[in-house]
């Protein structure tokens, strides 16, 4: 893929895309937010585990 055909595309996809509403915005946040907890709940229990079970 050459410079030219990748600015091309880079701007092809520029002008389709669309600022988020209010609502897609916020249903975005409490999806990330909801990753990030499911990430450190997995965290915390696999430090719990290492602490509890002696080797």
């Amino acid at each position: 893929m050459g410079l030219r055909t990748f600015l091309t595309q880079c701007a092809r996809t520029l002008k389709l895309a669309v600022k988020p509403g209010r609502s897609e915005l916020w249903l975005s946040i409490k999806i990330c937010f909801l990753g990030i907890g499911a990430v450190g709940l997995v965290g915390f229990v696999i430090a719990m585990l290492t602490r509890l079970i002696p080797f």
